[in-house]
């Protein structure tokens, strides 16, 4: 493996596949995972970063899929070659990307923005089918009403739109 190693077995777990992929290699097999990561299921959400910028971010806001490690895996993979916002992570780029992995708890309804703190909590708005959502203790994101104006963008739905509020708390793996 090149570059700098991840302190988390999370971020170690999205590294290795990555890179894997992107280099047309076997991928990892999930049942090594450790068992933290095995033992649980949940959203997560992978982000890579290269010289502190984003370069990809892709998850899941429930889980989808058998435990965190599949988590991790596929939305790893998402991440690096389908995040619309980039182009696919190419073999040049690996040695530059970081990684980190939010796990999200469980999402709680709530009546409106006054109990968000967007350092504290990430936020869904919902409207019919669409929904949006936004990780917490994002740089540039300091209000509540910047959170969910945000999310509401990412969905598609516009400001005068009756939303869902929900917000969920991270654990928060580099």
């Amino acid at each position: 493996m090149s570059g700098k190693e991840p302190k988390s077995e999370h971020a170690r777990l999205a590294r290795k596949v990555v890179e894997s992929y992107v280099r047309g290699e076997e991928m990892p097999d999930l049942g090594e995972a450790p068992d933290e990561l095995k033992g649980k299921k949940a959203g997560v959400f992978v982000c890579l970063r290269e010289r502190g910028e984003l370069r990809g971010c892709i998850g899941t806001i429930e889980p989808v899929r058998e435990n965190v490690a599949a988590e991790i895996a596929a939305n790893a993979v998402s991440s690096a070659m389908s995040d619309p916002r980039f182009p696919p992570v190419s073999p040049s780029e690996l040695d530059g990307l970081t990684y980190s992995v939010d796990v999200l708890g469980e999402p709680e309804d709530i009546p409106d923005m006054s109990m968000l703190d967007p350092r504290m909590y990430g936020v869904i708005v919902r409207s019919g089918s669409r929904s949006g959502l936004l990780l917490p203790d994002l740089e540039g994101v300091d209000t509540a009403k910047d959170q969910v104006r945000i999310a509401r963008m990412k969905a598609g739905i516009g400001h005068d739109e009756p939303v869902r509020l929900q917000r969920f708390k991270v654990t928060r793996h580099e």
